[in-house]
């Protein structure tokens, strides 16, 4: 975990002691580690599908940027895609 937190701070120049959660892939799809400080200390995630890949988005600038619904089907090994957020409407006057 100490290798990917330096990997974050020296090739992306983003803080890995920013409560953000980074995610990196395996090259077969199919495995997933992610790094997050928890205030405490750095967490190592790592999760490997059974069957099937992972549906990663797509990169621009070496990093991607998703949503917290789409990061959980995304961790899920769902098509992340296809999350969408719902549209609530405001209540109109009584």
């Amino acid at each position: 975990m100490d290798g990917l937190a330096a990997l974050v701070q020296n090739e992306f120049e983003l803080d890995p002691f920013c409560g953000a959660i980074f995610v990196f892939r395996a090259k077969r799809a199919d495995r997933l580690k992610l790094v997050v400080w928890d205030g405490t200390g750095l967490v190592l995630v790592n999760k490997r599908l059974e069957s099937g890949k992972f549906c990663w988005p797509s990169i621009s600038d070496g990093m991607m940027r998703i949503s917290r619904s789409q990061f959980e089907a995304l961790f899920e090994g769902v098509e992340w895609r296809r999350i969408t957020h719902r549209r609530v409407q405001t209540p109109s006057q009584v």
